[in-house]
């Protein structure tokens, strides 16, 4: 009695005939039916948030294995904790969350996926400006000991990098300690931009570095200088909005019109406008 595998019509609701009468799957028996189709009948990894862990998980383990017989359904479960803003879990139904959009927009996408990757995902993450601030200065201290070369000169010993290799590796396969493999990243760049000053070479390390970056996602990407311009296109903005209050929609759409002519697409969302350039 602890879960439905199919529920009963009720008016207005998609359904479809079966032994038992017109119904529906229940929520946990679609999963098991969609795992099994397309991923067989044992799977490596399977992930999901932590609240999904009961009912859903361990219903989804109970039919799955009664169904075929085989032990485990699941090698290794990835259970992540939830953003927090502030006291509350981030969700879309309460309303108190910052699009994905927006965050890239505000900081970029190496510090945005810092700032997910220096908490381990098992751990709760609160969404702060402050710490999306330093996640920012972190990926330009990375992409800076990307830079540059030794002085000019005969060079010296190559900078060995292997042991933060090994670092990194180790951290990953610990549960995926994304914050351990992440802090051997800043120390090497640490020991490049040293190694810089010492007129030692930097080639094999940097490349390390490039690796290892890319392994957790990280391009380690110039920003566009075009960033200079987001103050003015958030005036105008700010501007379109009053003129929409106004219920001056003319002018509003002229701003609209004229940025569109510029590459800039605005986007109206529950949460307030965004912007994005156009490809």
């Amino acid at each position: 009695m602890d879960f439905a595998l199919w529920k009963s019509a009720k008016a207005g609701e998609p359904a479809w005939d079966s032994p038992w009468g017109p119904g529906r799957p229940g929520w946990h028996i679609e999963c098991s039916a969609m795992s099994l189709k397309y991923l067989g009948e044992q799977i490596d990894i399977h992930g999901g948030g932590e609240d999904l862990i009961f009912p859903h998980h361990e219903n989804e383990i109970a039919q799955t294995e009664a169904f075929t017989g085989k032990e485990p359904f699941v090698r290794y479960w990835l259970h992540n904790a939830w953003v927090r803003m502030g006291e509350e879990k981030m969700s879309k139904s309460l309303g108190n969350f910052v699009p994905v959009r927006e965050a890239v927009r505000r900081w970029g996408a190496d510090a945005v996926r810092l700032f997910v990757l220096t908490s381990h995902y098992r751990s709760p993450l609160t969404y702060s400006e402050e710490a999306l601030d330093a996640a920012k200065r972190g990926a330009e201290r990375l992409r800076t000991s990307l830079s540059g070369s030794p002085q000019v000169g005969a060079a010296l010993a190559e900078l060995d990098a292997s042991p933060f290799r090994e670092r990194f590796i180790e951290a990953m396969d610990r549960d995926l300690n994304t914050p351990q493999a992440v802090a051997a990243l800043f120390d090497l760049a640490r020991e490049i931009n040293r190694a810089r000053d010492e007129n030692q070479a930097l080639e094999e390390a940097q490349t390390t570095l490039r690796e290892l970056a890319d392994l957790l996602g990280l391009t380690l990407a110039k920003e566009e200088e075009s960033l200079a311009a987001t103050p003015f296109i958030q005036l105008l903005i700010e501007l379109r909005k009053e003129l929409r209050q106004a219920k001056r929609y003319d002018l509003a759409d002229s701003i609209r019109s004229r940025l569109g002519e510029l590459g800039v697409a605005l986007e109206d969302t529950p949460q307030g406008t965004v912007w994005k350039r156009r490809d």
